[in-house]
């Protein structure tokens, strides 16, 4: 791929927006998905279409609320300077906020089908032979949680790899710092750059091809795994 460096440079944000994206997604997606496994009440339901909203809400406008929230004459945006010295606009860690968020559904509904489909005797049996709550969280919920997480993990990983809307409004296009690889390509079309624009797209299309067949490729070993006596 004969990619410039400003592309290099884009990408490697982008990779690294991703992985501490999905780091955080996978921190509050793991309880909140178990949240909406044990609890069915109006609260819940309340919840479940707050955290569909990104699926519906056009990119832009997500990223125009968390800008207008996070501004730095709002009350949440002067408290952020406060506490760390600088903006959250036009930042990394701005572009993390809205990718979390952008997200959350595409990690935490894998996770509750994955919890829904653990037997509730499994953990009846482990804490009737005195495991602690941590006891089967560790050795009962996660081993079997394995394919789910994983699942997760790839769509988290390149639902964000993809994003544009959310990241441009909140993060601009600061070369080095918030400009990723969707921007980066964006920009070379509307600059008619399209050699450039083609080998980056293709960088893209190769990525997202390889997350895809590992999801696939997760879900059809689940499918033709033999259930052991």
């Amino acid at each position: 791929m004969l990619l410039t460096d400003g592309d290099w440079q884009a990408l490697g944000i982008t990779l690294r927006l991703a992985a501490t994206s999905t780091l955080l997604l996978l921190l509050i997606g793991l309880p909140l998905a178990a949240w909406r496994v044990r609890k069915q009440t109006r609260l819940r339901q309340v919840l479940d279409a707050v955290l569909a909203l990104p699926l519906v809400l056009p990119p832009t406008v997500l990223g125009f609320y968390l800008l207008v929230l996070f501004a730095p004459q709002t009350s949440l945006g002067s408290a952020w300077i406060w506490l760390t010295g600088h903006g959250l606009v036009f930042s990394f860690t701005g572009l993390v906020l809205g990718s979390v968020i952008y997200s959350l559904p595409f990690v935490v509904q894998p996770l509750t089908v994955a919890m829904r489909e653990i037997p509730p005797s499994l953990l009846e049996a482990a804490a009737s032979l005195g495991a602690s709550r941590w006891e089967r969280l560790w050795r009962v919920v996660l081993p079997l949680l394995r394919r789910g997480l994983l699942v997760a993990t790839t769509l988290g990983f390149a639902h964000t790899m993809g994003e544009f809307g959310v990241v441009l409004m909140l993060g601009g296009s600061i070369p080095g710092q918030t400009q990723v690889v969707s921007i980066a390509l964006f920009q070379h079309v509307e600059a008619m750059r399209y050699a450039e624009a083609h080998h980056l797209a293709a960088c893209l299309l190769g990525l997202s091809f390889l997350l895809l067949l590992l999801v696939y490729g997760l879900g059809d070993s689940r499918r033709t795994t033999p259930m052991r006596s």
